[in-house]
């Protein structure tokens, strides 16, 4: 058999046909002592990156490389193939418009989707029509979003029930980790954690346990972290320390307003009393006639008698107030009444 480089200078065979031909091959012809080495940069990518494959190890009597996209060679899912000797490159049907053949045969694969994910061959021809394959794995990743915490309660009561909170991803396929205060969490007494670590339990809270909560979402590409989360811890209500229902401490405080409504109706009474007598005696005074108006001869009225008297001639002078008179009294008939009245 002539060389491959003899036969496509005559025009006998396309480049194309060449490298099929060769793929078919490629199952009985012995293996090449040099071994054709694949590397991926980065070897897990994330979506809408770059990512390149990198060959090295190449022989020197290389015709040309093709790249498939699979784990074999098939025409059908051909992405690209470079020839070596006139420095051209050629598409196949499973080419995307994203992808770059290089001279020694590494791929560039641009804004690599989810769909991307799989199983890359590359295929390098020599001189001596024999073939050489290396396959590569592909494994793209979403862009991770930032997750948010969601919980029972976010305003819990001391020594009460417990806490579950739960750490929502948009992304599947991740691996979730807890921490608080920026610690790690790990299963205790008073903490639980799910089997896929999604959800975390506090079983029993205490005043102390405010947080920060966070949870982080990984995967073999990046890691993100949600928003800290904190707890209002409820404690020293003062229902709940002295037991008592809304009906009683309501019946305590209308006995204590009753109470100080009663307090301050005694009170007023005691003024008004008090107030209302020394009245009383002020009017009294007012109206008691002056030791100068009596006789000084009668010596053996006693101070009992002098205010009946009084007494007798403040009301008699109030009923003859009231009737009506022409004329004043005389002096004469005043005096008489009042003997008649100390008689």
């Amino acid at each position: 058999m002539e060389p491959a480089s003899a036969l496509s200078q005559r025009g006998h065979v396309p480049w194309q046909g060449l490298l099929l031909s060769v793929s078919l091959l490629t199952f009985w012809s012995p293996p090449t002592t040099a071994r054709l080495a694949l590397e991926l940069m980065p070897a897990n990518a994330t979506k809408g990156k770059d990512v390149l494959f990198l060959v090295y190890n190449q022989t020197e009597n290389l015709i040309g490389y093709a790249w498939f996209k699979g784990p074999i060679v098939n025409s059908s899912r051909q992405i690209a193939s470079y020839r070596i000797d006139t420095q051209s490159n050629a598409t196949g049907t499973a080419y995307s418009g994203r992808e770059t053949i290089y001279p020694n045969g590494s791929l560039l694969f641009q804004n690599v989707t989810l769909e991307d994910t799989g199983s890359y061959t590359l295929q390098a021809l020599n001189t001596d029509l024999q073939a050489e394959l290396v396959t590569g794995q592909l494994r793209v990743y979403p862009e991770l979003l930032k997750p948010t915490i969601t919980s029972n309660t976010s305003d819990p009561v001391e020594h009460k029930g417990p806490v579950v909170f739960t750490c929502e991803s948009e992304i599947q396929d991740v691996t979730y980790l807890w921490l608080i205060n920026s610690q790690s969490v790990q299963n205790s007494t008073r903490l639980e954690l799910s089997e896929d670590n999604r959800t975390l339990t506090l079983l029993n809270v205490t005043r102390s346990d405010t947080g920060p909560y966070e949870c982080e979402i990984r995967n073999p590409v990046t890691a993100i972290r949600s928003d800290p989360f904190y707890l209002n811890v409820l404690y020293d209500s003062p229902q709940e320390s002295s037991g008592l229902s809304d009906g009683a401490i309501a019946g305590i405080v209308i006995g204590v307003l009753a109470g100080i409504a009663l307090i301050a109706t005694l009170v007023y009474f005691l003024y008004i009393r008090k107030t209302g007598g020394a009245s009383d005696q002020r009017d009294l005074t007012d109206h008691k006639p002056s030791a100068s108006s009596h006789s000084p001869g009668h010596s053996d009225i006693s101070p009992n008698k002098i205010d009946e008297v009084a007494y007798s001639s403040l009301n008699f002078s109030a009923q003859e107030s009231n009737k009506p008179t022409s004329a004043s009294p005389s002096s004469t008939a005043t005096e008489t009444v009042y003997s008649e009245l100390k008689k």
